[in-house]
């Protein structure tokens, strides 16, 4: 089963399309990257994904729902973390995640006991009574793919999810994606750390201008180059 099919995507601002008519699929367990520069599109393709973004033209379908007539059913199978936090700033850390919850639906011992161990998981067990203000960058980090994980969604999509954190977590994260992956959820990645696509994902799109420019397995795509060499090339056509 395809976990995402996009077909002739676009959206316009008024004279502005941010995005023109890309097309690509993402099947069920795929690691996949979705890259380019910064207004290139992929945030508001993302959006358009997760319904936080009217779509102009084309379709969207997460596991063979459509995203715009079957919106309900369809947003509980995706979870994003977002490159901005936007964490309630009241809430504790551990009901940050439990509000999440309540969003879809879901409540009681359940929910409590899923925020517990996602605390666990991303060692913020410590800190579960604070506000996120007092996190570090590097916690906040955490906090954001955790909230996105609080309903085990089947697709997870990160956008810039390593940004201003240090080597270290940076690493844990990505062991911690990698289980994910194999575990069965669909990780679509986006990054400026071309390191962090080659290392992680089995295919790449790249976007340049709202046009999908390149598609293909990382192996492939790379060669015997680097990314960034790739990256460079495709972005100065």
């Amino acid at each position: 089963m395809l976990a995402l099919r996009i077909d002739g995507l676009v959206k316009r601002y008024g004279d502005f399309t941010a995005v023109d008519g890309i097309s690509f699929d993402v099947p069920e367990g795929e690691f996949f990257g979705l890259l380019g520069p910064n207004g290139a599109g992929k945030t508001t393709t993302i959006n358009s994904i997760v319904g936080l973004s009217k779509i102009t033209a084309g379709s969207i379908e997460l596991f063979g729902l459509d995203v715009t007539t079957d919106w309900r059913a369809a947003r509980r199978l995706v979870g994003l973390s977002p490159q901005e936090y936007n964490f309630d700033r009241y809430l504790s850390i551990r009901d940050i995640l439990i509000y999440q919850a309540g969003y879809y639906g879901l409540h009681g011992k359940a929910v409590r006991k899923r925020a517990d161990e996602l605390l666990e998981r991303f060692g913020l067990t410590s800190k579960a009574k604070q506000l996120y203000t007092r996190l570090s960058g590097g916690m906040k980090r955490r906090l954001t793919i955790a909230r996105a994980l609080m309903y085990a969604p089947k697709l997870l999509i990160l956008d810039e999810p390593t940004a201003g954190v240090d080597v270290e977590l940076r690493l844990e994260l990505w062991s911690f994606l990698r289980e994910l992956n194999r575990e069965g959820t669909t990780i679509i990645l986006t990054t400026h750390y071309l390191e962090e696509a080659e290392e992680l994902c089995s295919r790449i799109g790249i976007i340049e201008a709202g046009k999908l420019v390149a598609l293909e397995t990382t192996r492939k795509l790379i060669g015997e180059r680097t990314l960034q060499d790739v990256f460079l090339e495709l972005t100065r056509r």
